[in-house]
């Protein structure tokens, strides 16, 4: 923060670096001789630019008028910049320029400044694909906070002493005083300003409550910052969404958003798993012509593939809009930005490539072993027929030989 020089100290300054300049100016080898890095700066300065430097007398008696409007704002910004300041202290003007630069830098892109509260870490965990929202609330009652939409998927718990937090405007996650966790039906958890050694602690919450565990868990990490500053409503970055404020409704927003996409990468996995796997019984077939894949088996990959698309599609609500995007455009915006900074649309259809692609293949076998089948049993129709066949002959020999 920039520091104000009373009247006193400014005409000192000024008369010492005139005194310093004037001295170069009419005795340049000398100078030279003598010269040090504390007086790069000026020597810079005075050999880029023509400056018109003002009398010894002149200055003496106009210096609060000093005729070098960019030098002197150089000079002022750079001594404001130092802590302290005394009119005795010598000050190297290598100094006051290196001071100048980061004072320069880091306010230039104005998105960091005393505004700017500490980053609020996201962390999305997906380890199961169902959680009981019912008990898992009437066990954490007092962490339960009201839903303000219609949304029956998913619940938000918040723990720690965050005082009021539902006044519409209030930033209050300022990464010490509490934390919030949104959990949802479909096996996704979305935590806020929890640290890295407490996150197994919140996931044994839902552990007890949820079914279906996986074998790995999937994890993905987001930043959330708050700056009351900020000329829009919000403004994205790399890995991080920025904020006038963050309330209960942003964290359902950007939560919501997380738990899909985390979601979304198990269940694109377990496609791709399924390609695999046909891709290998193509290669297989490809070499040796045969098909030895059992009927339980695919259609075990029938089921599974069947099952991932509803998923998809039903539990995680992929296409439908968050009720509170739709009541407030603010909110409306983050959603928006985080669908299309996660990709949820080009994932998913990603996705139903894949599996229209598993689909192809599931048809393609369901063929052979169909038609395995039907040769199977025009085969033993064949059989049946020679067999009768062969007890008739038996029997019109046998009564031949009775007869005679």
């Amino acid at each position: 923060m920039l520091r104000s020089l009373d009247t006193t100290h400014l005409t000192h300054l000024t008369l010492r670096t005139t005194l310093l300049l004037r001295s170069f100016l009419s005795s340049p080898s000398s100078f030279s001789s003598h010269s040090s890095p504390a007086f790069k700066t000026i020597t810079t300065l005075s050999q880029s630019k023509s400056y018109s430097f003002p009398s010894l007398s002149s200055t003496k008696q106009h210096a609060s008028s000093f005729t070098l409007p960019l030098f002197r704002s150089s000079v002022i910004r750079c001594v404001s910049s130092f802590p302290t300041l005394h009119l005795n202290d010598a000050v190297s003007c290598s100094e006051l320029d290196a001071h100048a630069h980061a004072h320069a830098d880091s306010t230039h892109d104005g998105t960091f400044d005393q505004d700017t509260k500490a980053a609020i870490p996201v962390r999305a965990f997906f380890f199961s694909t169902s959680v009981d929202l019912k008990t898992l609330v009437e066990q954490n009652k007092p962490n339960f906070v009201t839903p303000s939409s219609r949304m029956t998927n998913y619940v938000v718990l918040k723990f720690g002493n965050l005082g009021d937090s539902k006044g519409p405007g209030s930033s209050f996650l300022n990464g010490t005083n509490g934390c919030y966790m949104v959990v949802f039906q479909y096996g996704s958890i979305v935590l806020f300003n929890v640290c890295e050694h407490e996150v197994d602690g919140y996931l044994k919450i839902v552990r007890k409550h949820a079914s279906g565990l996986l074998p790995e868990m999937r994890k993905d990490e987001y930043e959330v910052r708050e700056k009351s500053a900020l000329s829009t409503w919000m403004l994205g970055g790399l890995d991080y969404i920025m904020l006038q404020y963050l309330d209960v409704d942003g964290i359902r927003t950007i939560g919501s958003v997380l738990g899909q996409s985390i979601a979304l990468d198990y269940y694109g996995r377990q496609v791709d798993g399924m390609v695999a796997e046909f891709t290998d019984i193509n290669r297989e077939m490809e070499a040796t012509g045969k098909f030895k894949m059992q009927r339980k088996k695919l259609f075990q990959l029938v089921g599974k593939a069947n099952s991932n698309l509803a998923d998809v599609i039903l539990k995680l609500g992929l296409f439908e809009r968050s009720d509170i995007a739709w009541k407030d455009a603010k909110y409306g915006q983050i959603w928006e930005y985080l669908r299309d900074e996660f990709e949820l649309t080009q994932r998913f259809a990603s996705l139903d490539f894949k599996l229209k692609f598993v689909e192809h293949n599931i048809r393609f076998l369901q063929e052979i072993l169909q038609n395995r089948k039907s040769d199977f049993l025009e085969w033993l129709i064949i059989a049946l027929i020679g067999a009768e066949i062969l007890l008739s002959l038996y029997d019109i020999v046998q009564r031949s030989a009775m007869s005679l």
